[in-house]
């Protein structure tokens, strides 16, 4: 047990972890360039926040939540994911006196205990964007848009955005009762969870990825023929934007999202590539869930997704992701004064922002050419006691082999040189 990680999590090593970084470093760029600034939340909270933000008839809350109580004997809860979190920070924090629109993002752990498979875990990494405070379509295409432009800068191709309206709690109250009365008929057919939901909340059934759930919904009557006027608005001043901006997107009336504090605007990117088919991110507006969780009416929109089920994608889709670069000098040296030499001289280099590296192994000097090879070095230099006597080395390009002498106090101005030089463009 000492020696194996529990179930559901995963270590990401050295040789897999340049990637998260890439993709991090992608989304704090496109989040930058939209105006949102990052947010960091605690990994848990009270359980009541996501009784009732998350959503009592979801399945987040009703199973896959790891909850307990502390010391004290409160009830505690790991965030099974970030909206609700954020909101209550947004509530704590006084955002509601900050400048409107409040724009936020954040990339996170998250737990849930579910049924371990590719690219799924029980700890899972999840990034996410929010925006409280605007009312109209636009703020929804501003979101969709982040999420449209990360996929195209990493590469990620065959994603198809859907989207649908659920309306507001009024219509979306009347719909129940009509949505309902047809679910009655197909009762028998649904999965024992559904006929649960269909007494509680009957669009749950929707969401359902049982196969003979999603057969008994197909003649359902859609949300879409039901809304109100402002939430039909709303949609049409969507579908529109998203035209102006050169979005496509699909209308699909089965999307419900898996969240109870959905209202209005719900999408997905689903994946249409072969062996990672399936949504990869989703969202939508949630304008009543800052009131819910003790805050003004706050309209709001945000969506998230999965970091593993993101770089998974890549991968299955050849995505290119620049490699991780080795140090820029291997010192390789040949007896006890040299190693102290070596010693001072990579501290140096390190210093001054320049990658080095030396012999911490007792290796001789060709195990410590084939080290340096091995760890992509550009350059080396083998520092012994003539060198030091002459204050002279040969300092070799490992990528075309050239060699050049260089005196030993010229080597940390040569480096420097060369970094303000790349800095500058002008290398």
């Amino acid at each position: 047990m000492l020696t194996q990680a529990p179930k559901g999590t995963r270590d990401i090593l050295p040789q897999e972890v340049y990637k998260w970084q890439h993709v991090e470093n992608i989304i704090k760029e496109i989040c930058g360039n939209f105006g949102y600034s990052e947010i960091r939340i605690p990994v848990f909270e009270h359980t009541e926040l996501f009784q009732r933000g998350v959503g009592d008839t979801t399945d987040i809350v009703q199973k896959e939540m790891y909850t307990f109580d502390d010391k004290g004997g409160r009830s505690i809860t790991l965030r099974p994911e970030g909206t609700a979190g954020v909101v209550r920070s947004y509530i704590q924090n006084g955002m509601a006196s900050l400048p409107q629109p409040v724009k936020l993002f954040y990339n996170i752990t998250a737990y849930r205990y579910e049924n371990v498979q590719k690219g799924r875990y029980r700890e899972f990494n999840q990034f996410g964007a929010e925006a409280f405070g605007a009312e109209g379509p636009s703020i929804d295409v501003e979101i969709i848009s982040i999420a449209d432009l990360l996929f195209k800068k990493l590469g990620i191709s065959n994603i198809r955005l859907n989207i649908n309206s659920i309306g507001c709690p009024v219509c979306r109250e009347k719909y129940g009762i009509v949505l309902k009365e047809y679910l009655e008929q197909k009762k028998e057919q649904l999965c024992s969870d559904c006929r649960v939901r269909l007494e509680r909340n009957p669009l749950r059934v929707l969401d359902c990825k049982v196969k003979e759930c999603n057969l008994a919904t197909e003649g359902a009557p859609s949300m879409l023929d039901n809304l109100c006027e402002e939430c039909g608005d709303h949609f049409e001043g969507l579908k529109g934007m998203l035209e102006k901006v050169g979005i496509d997107y699909a209308v699909d009336s089965r999307i419900v999202r898996g969240l109870d504090y959905y209202t209005k605007t719900v999408f997905e990117f689903v994946s249409e590539n072969v062996g990672t088919q399936g949504t990869i991110c989703g969202g939508g507006r949630y304008d009543g869930l800052v009131e819910a969780c003790g805050g003004s009416v706050t309209p709001a929109v945000g969506f998230a997704l999965g970091m593993e089920r993101l770089i998974m994608e890549m991968d299955n889709q050849n995505a290119s992701f620049p490699l991780p670069k080795g140090p820029e000098l291997f010192v390789a040296s040949i007896g006890s004064d040299a190693d102290l030499f070596a010693q001072e001289l990579v501290y140096q280099l390190r210093e001054n922002g320049i990658s080095a590296e030396k012999n911490h192994m007792g290796r001789s000097l060709k195990a410590q050419m084939k080290y340096a090879d091995k760890c992509d070095a550009a350059f080396t230099v083998v520092i012994g006691e003539n060198e030091i006597l002459s204050n002279k080395a040969v300092l070799k390009n490992m990528e075309t082999g050239e060699e050049k002498d260089v005196s030993l106090d010229s080597i940390l101005e040569r480096f420097k040189r060369a970094k303000s030089a790349c800095k500058e463009g002008t290398a």
